[in-house]
């Protein structure tokens, strides 16, 4: 297919699956942990995450929340050709699950992969989707974001087991008339590798904070400013902010560094679900449509950052 007959892409549902136990700061104290909910709160804006169940699993959550993105999109399995699962916490390296879940939401024998960009998946996985439509490479793609990163924690290292929860949630990607998805600013640094992941030899996720909040404050703003400049449109224009909910601190740090106006909702899902790597920030923007602050045509700026180190970010329009 050639460039001339290139066409958008556009979200069109989105589904969540959130599991139903729920571990407070309050409960982690009571484990043993040294801490203290107010401790917690104060240097990550954390109060809870959810913790699936031993029935729960990438696989089970991802097409949980795959099945509800078709439904809201009233596409039928029939009709999707591609599905892209972004997930860091596969207990099993092969196979991968995107298939497994495809063929759990009854889309057998379509295309499918995972892809492994840690806590920037979602906008690498959201960008390839967008880039197979808009090349007519597939017509409808759904994209999943699952995690459980309770199986990599290391219950007495307070400084991860305090931040990471369990969650899935999923877009169905379709072509449009406009833009409803930007193109992606992305990027990577290899050279931070070590500052958070799972080392070789070990069992358990393992992260520098104070260097991973450096460098999330300092590096990720031109590539926000570089989504809204390749989608034609200024920060001010944005009528909502989607970042990867790694911790307040960072999302205020960044929110001043861009100017947002007072008018930009910055999406706020962390308090409540911790940090769920992939899922993060489309778990983000489900709530976000939910409470109601958005409305179907606003354009949204998503950015996703994590391990890796990987960052991507582009601008929708909200579905």
């Amino acid at each position: 297919m050639t460039a001339s007959v290139l066409r958008h892409a556009r979200i069109s549902g989105v589904g969540e699956h959130r599991p139903a136990q729920v571990l407070s700061n309050d409960d982690l104290a009571a484990k043993g942990l040294d801490t203290t909910d107010e401790w917690i709160r104060t240097r990550t804006g954390i109060s809870s995450r959810r913790v699936a169940a031993a029935t729960e699993s990438v696989i089970t959550m991802g097409a949980d929340a795959a099945a509800k993105a078709m439904a809201e999109a009233g596409v039928d399995a029939a009709e999707i050709d591609l599905l892209v699962l972004a997930t860091c916490s596969m207990r099993n390296a092969i196979p991968g699950g995107a298939a497994r879940i495809a063929s759990a939401v009854g889309a057998r024998g379509i295309g499918a992969f995972d892809l492994n960009a840690a806590c920037g998946g979602f906008s690498y996985a959201l960008s390839v989707a967008a880039d197979a439509v808009r090349c007519g490479t597939a017509q409808r793609v759904v994209v999943v974001g699952s995690e459980k990163l309770t199986d990599w924690i290391d219950w007495t290292d307070r400084g991860t087991c305090i931040l990471f929860g369990d969650g899935a949630a999923a877009v169905l990607v379709e072509p449009s008339d406009s833009m409803g998805i930007g193109p992606v600013a992305w990027g990577s640094d290899g050279d931070g590798h070590a500052l958070v992941g799972v080392p070789e030899g070990d069992w358990a996720i393992r992260m520098d904070g104070q260097a991973v909040f450096r460098w999330a404050t300092t590096e990720l703003t031109p590539v926000a400013r570089r989504a809204c400049e390749l989608a034609g449109i200024t920060t001010d224009e944005l009528a909502a902010f989607v970042p990867h909910q790694a911790n307040t601190r960072i999302v205020a740090a960044m929110a001043r560094a861009l100017r947002l106006p007072e008018s930009v909702v910055i999406a706020h899902d962390i308090a409540e679900t911790g940090n769920t790597s992939a899922a993060s920030v489309p778990l983000a923007l489900s709530r976000l449509i939910a409470s109601g602050q958005v409305k179907s045509g606003d354009p949204a700026l998503l950015l996703a950052f994590g391990a890796g180190l990987t960052y991507a970010g582009q601008v929708i329009r909200i579905p």
